[in-house]
């Protein structure tokens, strides 16, 4: 059995961590969720899911199923091995809410709501992970859902047509090994590929998700994006995307330089992902635009609210704004056992 305290450990490579994921799966008893949940069309016992990040291989992916969180999204997966970036991988930062633009941000020692990553998007090899995918779906519940995040692996004189290659051949692997849906990464501001930035390329993008859609056949296609501020570039956006996909997934983090205590730059200067507490405000905000955008062009995709989400209010904050499912990752990662809280807190949140 499963510490339920079992957590990923920041001090450890990654490496570390997928080799010493849970042994086995939580016991504790998962309150309901009261209503009737539905992701891009299918039932669900709850909105809870875990957003693309912590759930590294099938040990992590069973033990935070039993956890409270029923869409469950496998760590993005390549066409070949990917090495994650060295350590710091999680460090964490001083900072209030952010929405753009800030300067660099200050470490400090103990986490407190938000922190910096810097993965790289690492993967397994894909006999490795496509058998483990397959793990998962077979001891997975049935009633919960099991998404599969994949990105494209850019090689030198790669066009876009080459990359949405591999973005296909990914996803169509994904599915043979059992995903319910499918997730694309086309938001990772730790890359300086263009696979990290295809939200801001929407003819780039369609290019990607008409290959991806072809390939995966009626399976719920949903895409991560990271910050949009601009209702302009959201609606550009939707109406690129629109024959093709099922949902929004959104926010990946919002990228900024960081600093130690002396002021050094870390991770070569390069900017990293925030993610946690501090995303929240404008993760939220940027569901409502989106969710408005949705709603002038008929659309009824599935929006999935990432970011800074702890608490039930979080939770309600996020459906109110229109999303359909909100996913945690940084407060699950603190905390696995924030999904029972979650669930525990609803009644006095919602008076149900």
């Amino acid at each position: 059995m499963a510490n339920p305290l079992s957590r990923y450990d920041r001090s450890q490579t990654y490496a570390w961590n997928y080799e010493h994921a849970p042994q086995g799966r939580s016991c504790l008893r998962v309150p309901s969720f009261p209503g009737e949940w539905h992701f891009c069309g299918r039932p669900v016992p709850s909105p809870l899911g875990i957003a693309a990040g912590p759930l590294l291989n099938s040990r992590w992916l069973l033990y935070y199923a039993g956890l409270g969180f029923d869409v469950l999204t496998y760590k993005t997966v390549r066409s070949k091995a990917r090495a994650c970036y060295p350590l710091p991988n999680l460090q964490p930062v001083e900072c209030g809410p952010l929405h753009g633009g800030e300067g660099p941000l200050p470490t400090r020692a103990a986490m407190a709501g938000s922190w910096a990553v810097s993965f790289g998007m690492p993967s397994a090899e894909p006999d490795a992970w496509r058998a483990d995918v397959e793990r998962a779906r077979r001891e997975l519940p049935r009633e919960k859902l099991l998404s599969v995040s994949v990105v494209g692996t850019i090689e030198e004189g790669w066009s876009i047509d080459d990359l949405a290659a591999d973005y296909a051949r990914c996803a169509r692997w994904a599915v043979e090994s059992g995903a319910d849906c499918i997730e694309t990464n086309f938001s990772c501001p730790n890359v300086a590929t263009c696979d990290g930035q295809l939200y801001q390329e929407p003819d780039s993008a369609a290019l990607v998700a008409a290959r991806v859609r072809e390939a995966i056949g009626r399976i719920p296609y949903l895409v991560k994006i990271g910050h949009v501020e601009r209702p302009n570039a959201a609606g550009t956006l939707v109406d690129a995307l629109a024959p093709y996909i099922n949902g929004l997934s959104m926010t990946n983090s919002i990228a900024t330089q960081v600093v130690d205590d002396a002021g050094q730059f870390l991770f070569a200067q390069e900017r990293r992902g925030i993610c946690g507490e501090a995303t929240r405000e404008a993760s939220v905000a940027q569901t409502a635009m989106f969710a408005q955008i949705l709603q002038q062009r008929g659309l009824s995709w599935t929006l999935v609210g990432v970011g800074g989400a702890s608490r039930a209010e979080h939770v309600q904050q996020y459906l109110a704004a229109g999303a359909n499912a909100v996913h945690l990752a940084t407060a699950a990662m603190v905390d696995p056992e924030v999904g029972l809280a979650i669930r525990r807190q609803w009644p006095s949140v919602t008076g149900s």
